[in-house]
């Protein structure tokens, strides 16, 4: 299959400027400049870029959803591509750029309109972040459920763009869980909503599932209705150490073949205890090779502890019951203790396997390492088998050439076709992006492909909307 990207010149993209400032004086729109260079990729770099740039792309900060169908009609009657971006906080490229694009920006698009705690709902708008959405509703004793690793700074749209997952996903499900119904601005610049408010509805196809995870590729949404709930009478975090990884992998199969129902399951390898002890200044990795970092919440969580820690003694473990003040600094240890290793090639991951073969793909590791000469650890989201599997291989500090070694790549190639023959996929949360797309076509059949292809071409004939991203 082809992509199709506009190529556009400077004329062009003047004639696209003057004509939204003749539409609309108030959208702000600002030229391609060294200013906007940051916008032409997210937080992964663009792997087929290996210059650097100048100039950036056109970027435009729309404040209502009349702007963006304004924005929208005059990019496709000056054959420009539109690239959505939420936060830019992507980890896949999904949201990169060329200089010849218009980058969309939903920034400002950041106000939260509604939240009825009778109906459960709450409508905003994409720019809102995960986080401040939170601090409005906690003390309406509500909470919003989707929490990636990145909620303080990425937002609800790039959020329902990936299908964003975080670490609550064990009990409440992904982002496409808690979407009821959206806006949606589509390629010929009409505004539809899709979806219900009501938290049952099945009249006609299920549109909202199909634009959450879709990556901007087939309309730009501007509004969603989001489920909200009440916060738990109650939440304790308990953190179990295990003598050997594999321990911890599997006890995470016979607690999810239990009666005990962790809102956050996460799995931390002793490789990662080891480089969060480095990078944080904790002293994890002491108290074994394997922790479960646990949350429990709502009623009976006495019950739950009780059982769980027949399951961790069985398995050799460690239960220990923390307090709130050392579950926050272990749940912020989780969130970006890690680090990266700037010193050393690195090749970050966002794979998922069924919840049964958490251990096998743990196990598969040292294989990696030893066919590949490289290091492989991985922190987890272990409730729904989601892992993110850092890859790194020692820099010569001698090489000029700012490649990294074809062996990192190779090594990665092997984790991803272990992975699918496990019955998992290329990428649990991240999206697919520009990264994966040579990947995607190992996970996807041919007649799939197409077939999602035809639905782009219903939705964006012209393939206006992030054209060369996930599919």
């Amino acid at each position: 299959m082809s992509h199709v990207i506009f190529e556009i010149d400077q004329q062009a993209g003047q004639k696209f400027r003057d004509e939204l400032l003749t539409h609309d004086s108030e959208i702000e729109v600002v030229a391609g400049s060294a200013a906007t260079v940051p916008y032409l990729h997210d937080r992964t770099a663009d792997p087929t870029r290996s210059d650097h740039p100048e100039q950036g792309p056109t970027v435009v900060f729309p404040t209502s959803a009349s702007q963006v169908q304004t924005i929208v009609v005059a990019a496709a009657k000056h054959g420009l591509s539109v690239v959505p971006r939420g936060a830019g906080t992507g980890l896949s490229g999904g949201a990169s750029a060329t200089e010849s694009q218009v980058v969309l920006s939903t920034e400002k698009l950041n106000q939260i309109i509604e939240i009825s705690a009778a109906d459960g709902v709450a409508v905003v708008e994409p720019g809102v972040l995960n986080g401040d959405l939170n601090r409005v509703l906690e003390p309406l004793g509500l909470f919003y459920a989707p929490d990636p690793a990145s909620a303080a700074i990425s937002s609800i749209g790039g959020n329902i763009a990936t299908n964003a997952g975080g670490m609550r996903c064990a009990k409440y499900g992904v982002t496409r869980q808690s979407v009821l119904s959206l806006q949606v601005v589509l390629a010929d610049g009409s505004l539809i909503s899709i979806g219900h408010r009501s938290l049952k509805g099945v009249t006609g196809l299920d549109l909202v599932s199909l634009f959450v995870g879709s990556e901007g590729t087939l309309g730009i949404v501007v509004q969603a209705t989001v489920r909200i709930l009440p916060i738990p009478v109650a939440r304790r975090t308990l953190s179990l150490f295990f003598d050997q990884t594999l321990d911890a992998a599997r006890a995470v199969e016979l607690i999810k073949t239990s009666t005990v129902q962790p809102a956050v399951l996460e799995l931390i390898d002793g490789p990662s205890l080891a480089a969060i002890d480095e990078h944080s200044g904790s002293s994890l990795r002491q108290n074994g090779a394997g922790l479960l970092l646990v949350e429990l919440d709502g009623y009976g969580i006495d019950e739950q502890v009780r059982d769980l820690r027949k399951i961790v003694l069985h398995l050799g473990g460690r239960l220990n019951e923390v307090s709130d003040e050392e579950g926050q600094e272990l749940w912020e240890l989780r969130r970006s203790g890690r680090g990266f290793p700037t010193h050393k090639w690195h090749i970050g991951e966002d794979i998922a396997v069924p919840s049964s073969k958490l251990a096998d793909i743990f196990e598969f590791f040292p294989e990696i390492e030893r066919q590949f000469g490289v290091s492989v650890s991985a922190v987890a989201h272990a409730g729904d088998g989601n892992l993110h599997p850092l890859l790194t291989q020692n820099r010569d500090e001698a090489d000029i050439s700012n490649q990294a070694p074809p062996s990192l790549a190779q090594a990665a190639n092997a984790l991803v076709k272990k992975t699918l023959e496990l019955g998992g996929t290329i990428t649990g949360e991240h999206g697919v992006g520009n990264v994966k797309l040579h990947w995607s076509e190992w996970e996807l059949a041919e007649r799939v492909r197409s077939l999602q292809f035809d639905l782009k071409h219903v939705l964006d004939p012209s393939s206006l909307f992030n054209p060369g991203k996930a599919l």
